[in-house]
């Protein structure tokens, strides 16, 4: 299909797997590797790993930070109905570039999104989708603001996909991981691109731990719990701590 998606803000860009994405000029950063790929990336970095560990309860509550092009919520629809995950699931999703969310009619999609494009139309249009077992809010503004709003232990996964810490500090501090410890569970996964040390330490710092994601065609992320999993390799934090002594989390 044809884009009309450029404008004065967002690029359209090919990445390796074939997908688009696109590049934010106030950021200055791409919404997605375009190395591993858009929709990989999606899958393989949050929505795979994430509900391996969540798919067989009845109800999942994802946070899914932040909404951006709609890739990380889009690829859970695609991959539960793909894969028959027959858990209801609501996602909520701040997102601060009001702009950007309703010009997503015009941005190219994957075919694997193609029977859900609705979806998309229901999000542009009102922010909300309902249907038997899926209930999706995106709510335009402030990240921080909206995430004090819900209860303690709500969520199930947090998918932590802000711009980089970089660009974007004020959502990766210690501050902002302390109000988001509020609110997943126990046995919650937050998953993330990041692998820095300043990310990894506001994350253990408010009693998360730390375990690599890696696998094959894309690079290593961040998988963090307040709970212990066996399956997965844990980051020794105290040992990076005792070789990195001068190493700081961001703060507010």
């Amino acid at each position: 299909m044809t884009s009309n998606f450029n404008d004065e803000l967002h690029s359209l860009i090919l990445s390796e797997d074939g997908t688009y994405t696109a590049y934010s000029k106030e950021y200055d950063e791409h919404y997605h590797s375009t190395k591993d790929g858009a929709l990989y990336e999606s899958l393989v970095k949050h929505v795979i790993p994430a509900l391996k560990f969540q798919k067989d309860k009845d109800e999942i509550n994802i946070l899914d930070i932040c909404f951006g092009l709609g890739f990380n919520t889009l690829a859970t629809i695609h991959y539960v109905q793909k894969n028959g995950i027959k858990s209801n699931i609501n996602i909520y999703s701040p997102e601060l570039d009001t702009q950007l969310v309703f010009s997503l009619n015009d941005f190219t999609y994957p075919e694997e999104f193609k029977e859900i494009e609705h979806i998309i139309s229901s999000l542009v249009e009102s922010g909300k989708y309902d249907d038997e077992q899926f209930h999706i809010e995106v709510f335009l503004g402030d990240a921080r603001k909206y995430i004090l709003d819900f209860e303690e232990e709500k969520f199930d996964i947090v998918y932590q996909d802000a711009f980089s810490p970089t660009t974007n500090p004020i959502l990766w501090t210690q501050e902002y991981f302390r109000d988001i410890r509020k609110i997943i569970k126990n046995d919650g996964i937050l998953t993330t691109y990041s692998i820095a040390l300043a990310t990894r330490l506001a994350l253990y710092e408010n009693g998360l731990k730390i375990y690599l994601n890696e696998g094959e065609g894309f690079r290593k992320s961040t998988l963090a719990s307040p709970s212990s999993i066996e399956t997965l390799k844990e980051v020794n934090m105290q040992h990076k701590i005792t070789c990195n002594p001068d190493a700081r989390s961001l703060r507010d």
